[in-house]
Parts: C-alpha cells; structure tokens; sequence
C-alpha cells in the first residue's frame, strides 16, 4: 500500500510539473486561445516550459504566458538601471535582461548608428529584396537612452543600447518588426506617460542552437497599469530556419499570420531610416560584397 502511494505522488508530480507526457502534447494541453498556463513563480522553469514548444504554419505568431500577466514585481524597481546578463559558454544571450526604466530612458532615435554586431547565428539573407533577420535587442534602443555598457545609468549619453553584444541575438525580421514592437511600444508609451517600469526579455535557445526559438518578453509598471507577459516565436514567413546553425531556406509553406496591431514597417530605404531594427543605411546589407559576407 505504501509503494501505491508513493507511485501515485510521484505520478502527481510529473503531471504537475510537465503538464502531459510528450512535447507534443505540451503543445496541445498547455497552449489553448493563445495563452499558456504555467502556474509557476519560477522564471528559470517558465522558460524551461516555453523551450518545449514548436511552431507550426498558421498558428499565431505569439502566445500569452500566465494569462499575460508579468511574473515581476513592482516593488522590485529600486533605480534606473539595466542589468545586462554575460553570454553564456556559446556566446548566446540565453540568460536574458531585466531593465529598471522611467521616462528619462526614451532615446532619441536620430541618433542612432549603423549596428555591427553580430550575434550567434546571424546568417543574413535577402528574399525578395527583404532582409529574413534583424539584430533583435532585448531591451529596445527606443526605451534605453542614457543606459551605458555597464548598465548604470548616466545622464551624458544621449542615445540608447545599439552594438552592446549583450544586448542582441539574432531574430526574424518579422519577429522583430511585426511583434515585438508591439510590445515595446506599450512600454515606451507607458515611459512616456511617466511611469517607471520593469521590463525583463530572455531569448529562449533550445540545446546548444545558435538560433532562439522564440523570445520571452515581460514589462510590469510600478503602479501595476502595464502588465503582459508574451513569448513570441522567433519565425519568418515563407522561410524555415535551422536553429541550430541560423541558416535558412524558402520554404512557402511557412504561414505566419501577422497580428493585429502590427506597424505598417515595409523592407525599404523609408523603412530602414525610421525602424530602430534595421541597420540605416540600407547600402551597407544591399552591395554585393556584404550580400556574399552575410548570406
């Protein structure tokens, strides 16, 4: 009778602790309505859950976590600072950043700069004139004014986060441009409106890829009125990356719907100067030498 017991308590934890017994049926049981379920205070076993899904064509780009809502706390935020995580033995930003922001942070985006950086994986190709990647920041450039290498704030710098190694990892460019500046947005509108805000974004790598998988992105402000917590699928449509190396290939069959409220950012000169994403100037990508270095 004890051994029963013991068999059911250990059958009991598996259950809560997996949620089913298969990553497939992660994906069926956890995940209904766009949001998943994780009943867990734990962002390290969050993002452990989040690692277990898979895309698949025609599903939304993006799913809420915890029934959106952050798993940060307000009382948290202490000063305005960012704490960038050291990359990890692959050279990934696996480990996420979390930023303490107000509105001195809105950076002015004219003064950004042609970005160099290049994260782990970052394989750049052209489909149909549209650049596939972008250089993903996790804490945008648009929220980080004044925040230095080292993450303290200081009241000379100007600009925001762009060739901060930390800070970057290689993301679709309809990721970036289509979803997660939806969620930017409502932190940078949140700054603007005077409200001090936590905002913690982690790339999800599964293994030892090179590519993430998706991006998990939570932002709580300090009087509780912003409050979301999303993972967004790192996809493109119509191409299929191989996450573990970044490289990719047409494949039509990828649908990605875009969702509603996304910007309008087309893969153009316009485009380039205006979305902080993009490297401005659009030559640098589109001559033949660094088309050949990239691709």
């Amino acid at each position: 009778m004890k051994n029963k017991g013991l068999v059911i308590s250990s059958l009991f934890l598996a259950l809560v602790l997996t949620g089913c017994g298969s990553k497939n049926a992660d994906n069926q049981n956890n995940v209904k309505d766009n949001n998943i379920n994780i009943a867990s205070k734990d962002d390290k076993f969050v993002d452990q859950k989040l690692d277990q899904l898979e895309y698949k064509s025609g599903d939304q780009s993006y799913i809420e976590v915890n029934n959106n809502k952050a798993n940060l706390k307000a009382t948290d935020w202490k000063y305005n600072h960012v704490v960038y995580a050291n990359l990890d033995h692959l050279n990934r930003t696996s480990a996420g950043n979390i930023a303490y922001l107000e509105h001195r942070n809105l950076a002015n985006g004219s003064l950004r700069s042609t970005q160099r950086v290049e994260p782990t994986a970052w394989h750049q190709k052209f489909v149909d004139g549209a650049a596939i990647i972008n250089r993903g920041h996790e804490i945008a450039y648009s929220v980080s004014g004044g925040i230095s290498l080292d993450g303290s704030y200081k009241p000379g710098l100007k600009s925001g986060d762009q060739n901060n190694i930390k800070n970057l990892f290689t993301q679709s460019a309809f990721s970036n441009q289509k979803v997660q500046t939806i969620y930017e947005t409502k932190v940078r509108d949140a700054l603007k409106e005077g409200k001090k805000v936590i905002y913690k974004v982690t790339p999800i790598f599964k293994g030892d890829n090179l590519m993430a998988s998706g991006v998990h992105m939570q932002a709580l402000s300090t009087d509780e009125t912003l409050n979301f917590n999303v993972y967004l699928y790192n996809v493109q449509p119509g191409v299929k990356f191989d996450y573990a190396t970044g490289r990719s290939k047409i494949d039509k069959s990828v649908n990605v719907p875009t969702p509603e409220g996304a910007p309008n950012f087309n893969n153009n000169h316009r485009s380039y100067r205006n979305n902080h994403h993009y490297v401005r100037n659009y030559r640098h990508y589109n001559n033949y030498h660094n088309y050949h270095h990239y691709r």
